[in-house]
């Protein structure tokens, strides 16, 4: 788990990260960034980082598994959820005084192994992010989007299949059903305090 002074230098890094980016075409060098990364940030991690506009989405995208060190985990989703998602525009320069930053860091993904019936009983709403997977599908969704839109546990593994490109009862067929925890650190406003969101 992160302190809330990592956390706090975590969305602080995204921001810069999309700042310098937006301005100037190439990610912040080692030093530049001026935010002082605990020895935390060199460890592998999972991370996404999302971006919402006036309480709507506006960029989410991350790293599901830990496949490089949280601080280039970090810069890089942050680039890429305000630059490659795909269901939204590139953000613009200006926009950034109207965009929240939050970064959820994830643990490892683990296969939930039980009867399909059974999956809805081993899913805590708040607590779980999931991932189904089945052939080239795969589909994520973070922790706080079944508290965030009153999702019960099989909602909340319907919109995951959905998610990923299946119909929404492929975890009652035979999908792969992992979870995972996240760690969620929030702007209260675009650019303000960061503070740690509990569910």
């Amino acid at each position: 788990m992160l302190t809330e002074t990592e956390g706090r230098a975590a969305v602080k890094l995204a921001r810069k990260s999309i700042e310098t980016f937006l301005s100037e075409g190439r990610l912040p060098g080692p030093q530049e960034s001026g935010i002082d990364l605990s020895p935390v940030f060199g460890e592998n991690r999972g991370v996404f980082v999302t971006l919402t506009e006036d309480g709507l989405l506006r960029g989410c995208i991350g790293h599901p598994y830990p496949d490089s060190s949280l601080k280039e985990a970090i810069l890089d989703s942050a680039v890429s959820a305000a630059t490659r998602d795909p269901r939204f525009p590139p953000v613009e320069k200006e926009e950034l005084d109207s965009i929240v930053v939050e970064v959820t860091i994830l643990t490892q993904p683990e296969k939930i192994n039980v009867a399909p019936k059974e999956l809805p009983d081993n899913v805590e709403i708040g607590k779980h992010g999931l991932i189904v997977k089945q052939g080239y599908y795969q589909g994520l969704l973070l922790p706080q989007v079944a508290p965030e839109n009153n999702m019960d546990p099989i909602d909340f593994l319907s919109h995951t299949c959905m998610k990923a490109g299946l119909s929404p009862d492929a975890w009652v067929k035979g999908a792969e059903v992992y979870r995972f925890e996240g760690q969620i650190f929030k702007e209260t406003e675009p650019g303000g305090e960061v503070i740690e969101e509990k569910f």
